[in-house]
């Protein structure tokens, strides 16, 4: 029975052009259980989750190729992506903060960029840094 099934895959998948496809390397990352990369902080409004944020709120903006990769992520309405509201450890040094993701990144060009609140960035270094680099996290 499981060499019928098997064989039935492989028929598929040589046979069906697109029907499988391998996993993207930004899936692959969106998935990965740690990051790495640049930290920034910017003034958040309506963002890409839907969501009117302020300069106080813990929240994040996510790099648009996480972002636009993650598992279930719908390319026509971001807001019904399955990352928004997902909660995060950002460290750096000795200091960390949880945050929650609200928005895209746009400007991020690593696939481990963060841009913070203020407030979030606050608890990580000060804002007269403006970017720091090698910012760990993790989804919690």
């Amino acid at each position: 029975m499981f060499a019928t099934l098997e064989l039935a895959v492989l028929s598929m998948t040589l046979f069906l052009p697109g029907a499988y496809s391998a996993p993207s390397l930004a899936a692959s990352l969106a998935q990965s259980k740690s990051y790495s990369g640049d930290g920034t902080f910017y003034i958040p409004g309506l963002g890409a989750c839907g969501k009117t944020n302020n300069g106080h709120d813990l929240i994040v903006a996510v790099g648009h190729g996480i972002f636009d990769s993650y598992p279930g992520a719908n390319k026509l309405n971001p807001n019904k992506n399955p990352i928004c509201g997902k909660k995060l450890r950002a460290t750096y040094g000795q200091k960390s903060v949880v945050v929650t993701v609200k928005d895209r990144c746009t400007g991020c060009a690593g696939a481990g960029d963060l841009d913070f609140t203020e407030a979030g960035f606050a608890k990580l270094a000060s804002l007269n840094q403006g970017r720091i680099h090698g910012v760990q996290w993790e989804w919690i």
